[in-house]
């Protein structure tokens, strides 16, 4: 394609974002130019080499305080003086009933004066693409309104559901070229929150794992007794309801060994829900481990068991199918889109303890070869759905499409009655 594809990301790079990474990398790999822009995140510590590789590579909106925005901001005012007030507009609008006040959307109306200064200087980027559907896809639709490229952007969720009206996704849908749905259940819910004019634009691109995990080669799940859990310590992740399993089992005289991969607020509410379950022994924190570390846990674990409570769909799933794990998770958003109960591993009832305990228990006793076989319909099943390249593929097309859309028609997609966008979603709830 002519021109570059510009992503917006709040963060980036990120120990939990490496999919970003990965579809990014993939993308470069057919040839489609990226330029690298993020919010925040050039202070942030960086493990992962390839993720040190893209910190060099990326310009942060706010790394220089408010003297750049500022200036930005006045050269907007200046130049093109009644697309700044349609922005201006277009801000105070998504302001109201929002889960953020005008004044932060002030700020991101000037990260958008910036950003579009930054893409003028380099002339070549025809789109911005924007990863989740929070404040960069706000910062994305600014930027076009001021007369920038089109954009679209990535929904994972599940925040973008948990509040679509806070979000304003029915707006941010309306203006976008397209937005891409990283599952059929998010395609769906998306539907929910927009005109169904709009549905046609709602594409799925499934997030890809990375090859890091495909290329080395597998082996058959060992017959020890570990199970591991990855993901940020959170409530979405259930890892409390995974300690209470753990005791339920102990009653039965069933006693995995659980490692638990990753770090985040409730580090300390799962420390002394461990302690008082008396599980010390048991269950080792491991904090956050980098992708050769991850893929050896995986290597010495029976299985890969995420009792999650709100998901789109964990990366870890698809890093343990990779490397022929069975995952035992839950029935919720797109998991059982890839997860197949009985033939890639388990599925059980989202905040089941009984049954969460129950298959922890079946995969204590499976087979060698049981496990074997689970793991390699597992990898089978990830590897035909979840490879950077095909999914690259869809997305470059998608850019192409976009980009031809804005050299035909250049006139930025004027302002929607965003007062009237919301009473409709309002009353759509």
């Amino acid at each position: 394609m002519a021109g570059s594809v510009a992503y917006l990301i709040n963060q980036y790079p990120k120990v939990s974002h490496s999919f970003i990474r990965t579809e990014v990398l993939a993308l470069e790999a057919q040839g489609v130019a990226v330029e690298r822009f993020a919010v925040r995140g050039w202070d942030s510590e960086i493990v992962d080499p390839l993720d040190q590789e893209e910190l060099a590579r990326t310009r942060y909106l706010l790394r220089g305080g408010a003297p750049p925005l500022v200036l930005a901001v006045v050269r907007a005012v200046v130049r093109r003086p009644r697309r700044f007030v349609t922005a201006l507009k277009m801000a105070w609008q998504l302001s109201r009933g929002g889960e953020r006040g005008f004044p932060l959307h002030m700020i991101y109306l000037a990260e958008a004066c910036l950003l579009l200064q930054w893409i003028g200087a380099l002339r070549h980027v025809t789109h911005v693409h924007a990863h989740f559907g929070s404040n960069a896809a706000v910062v994305a639709m600014l930027t076009r309104t001021l007369g920038g490229p089109s954009y679209s952007f990535t929904v994972h969720g599940p925040e973008e559901f948990d509040k679509p009206l806070q979000w304003k996704l029915r707006e941010k849908i309306a203006n976008a070229a397209f937005v891409v749905a990283i599952t059929s259940y998010c395609r769906s819910q998306l539907y929910r929150w927009s005109a169904a004019s709009d549905w046609a634009k709602i594409e799925v691109v499934h997030c890809a794992v990375d090859p890091r995990f495909t290329d080395v080669e597998i082996t058959s799940p060992p017959a020890t007794d570990t199970i591991v859990s990855i993901g940020r310590l959170c409530e979405q992740k259930g890892q409390l309801l995974l300690i209470e399993s753990l005791a339920v089992l102990r009653e039965r005289g069933v006693r995995p060994r659980l490692v638990l991969v990753g770090d985040g607020e409730m580090r300390s509410t799962i420390e002394r829900a461990i302690a008082a379950a008396r599980l010390e022994e048991q269950v080792v924190l491991a904090g956050w481990v980098d992708a050769s570390g991850i893929s050896s846990l995986l290597d010495g674990a029976r299985a890969l068991v995420l009792p999650s409570f709100g998901e789109g769909l964990p990366v870890a799933i698809m890093e343990a199918m990779t490397r022929g794990r069975p995952v035992l998770s839950t029935y919720i958003a797109g998991i059982p889109e890839l997860v197949r109960d009985g033939v890639d591993g388990w599925l059980a009832p989202a905040g089941d303890v009984g049954t969460l305990a129950d298959c922890i228990e079946r995969i204590m006793l499976a087979s060698p070869e049981t496990l074997a076989e689970l793991g390699s319909s597992a990898r089978a099943r990830v590897m035909a759905r979840h490879v950077p390249l095909p999914e690259a593929a869809k997305l470059a097309r998608l850019f192409r499409t976009a980009a031809e859309q804005t050299l035909a028609s250049p006139t930025p997609t004027p302002l929607h009655n965003l007062v009237e966008e919301v009473a409709v979603a309002r009353g759509h709830a």
